[in-house]
């Protein structure tokens, strides 16, 4: 969004690049090991202007790095992919974009985010592929810095398709979806957002092997199948975020039938969530979400323990 990236920097608020404002954050000791481990200090001296998301040390040991030698001993060309994800050419004022949901912005290393900015609860939120923005705006000489509460993973598939493919324990879904017709569909432009069932719950919805599938009737399929996809790219903040002052809200499928969401609690943050479940007329009990905010070039993949049901 071309509106909301000022290519000037006149007035920071201080001379610091935007290397000295990460070494000088107690926060952020972690996101400097990744830019040490990924050589990308030269980059944060440079002359700019860059927008950098910064992850809080917090959301670095959510993502399972416990400590800065986590990250300092993590794969040199995936930490190149992590920390460039987090970098975007030019001084990205987030909190002047419109008012709408997963606006996307190109990365340093070429990849996609969204940005969503919305109205909640009379306060504006700021989130990045659904991560929330915990500060904004923090200035340098060369840019800003924005702290985020969750390492972004950079996408590593184009379509929904390569990403369904790619997870074995996806296997009988995929094929599901082969078998459906609607393969094709998640490989196209989108976008979509997909919740897929994992092999133990294709199973015990009935569907247990291969040849099970590659003998069942397509329509059949195709209309279970349609229930797993929206029409949409959703992360699980959106649901939240457009909750209101409810916590159960609808989710309209490529079938046109509703998938009833409910927003789950965060227990570390009262009056907060954190996630979703997802629950269709046909299952007995909610579908949690085993993975979640999953992201491809057309879309969202989130895996869930439960195949949606339309009837019972």
């Amino acid at each position: 969004m071309t509106s909301a990236c000022k290519k000037d920097d006149t007035n920071p608020q201080n001379n610091d690049r935007l290397m000295e404002v990460v070494m000088d954050n107690f926060n952020l000791s972690k996101f400097k090991a990744a830019v040490d481990r990924s050589d990308m200090r030269p980059v944060l001296a440079s002359a700019g202007p860059l927008t950098v998301l910064a992850p809080s040390d917090g959301a670095f040991t959510n993502a399972g790095y416990k400590t800065p030698v986590d990250v300092a001993t993590t794969s040199i060309p995936l930490m190149i992919k992590i920390t460039g994800y987090h970098i975007l050419i030019g001084n990205y004022d987030l909190n002047k974009m419109p008012f709408l949901f997963n606006q996307e912005i190109r990365t340093y290393n070429g990849g996609k985010l969204y940005v969503t900015r919305w109205v909640k609860d009379n306060d504006t939120v700021l989130t990045v592929n659904g991560s929330r923005v915990l500060a904004t705006g923090i200035k340098a000489s060369n840019g800003s810095l924005q702290v985020i509460d969750r390492v972004l993973e950079p996408f590593l598939y184009e379509t929904l398709g390569e990403a369904l493919s790619a997870n074995a324990s996806l296997s009988l879904f995929t094929h599901a979806m082969q078998r459906s017709g609607l393969f094709d569909l998640l490989k196209g432009k989108g976008p979509y957002t997909v919740y897929a069932a994992d092999n133990a719950a294709m199973i015990a919805y009935g569907y247990s092997t291969l040849e099970q599938i590659e003998a069942a009737d397509p329509a059949v399929l195709a209309a279970l199948m349609r229930y797993q996809v929206a029409a949409d790219r959703r992360f699980v903040y959106d649901y939240i975020l457009t909750a209101g002052k409810s916590s159960v809200i609808t989710q309209t499928m490529l079938d046109d039938n509703n998938v009833k969401v409910q927003l789950v609690p965060d227990p570390t943050a009262p009056g907060l969530y954190n996630s979703i479940t997802l629950q269709g007329p046909g299952n007995q009990t909610p579908a949690t979400l085993q993975k979640q905010n999953i992201i491809t070039g057309n879309g969202v993949l989130h895996i869930t323990n439960q195949v949606l049901k339309i009837t019972r």
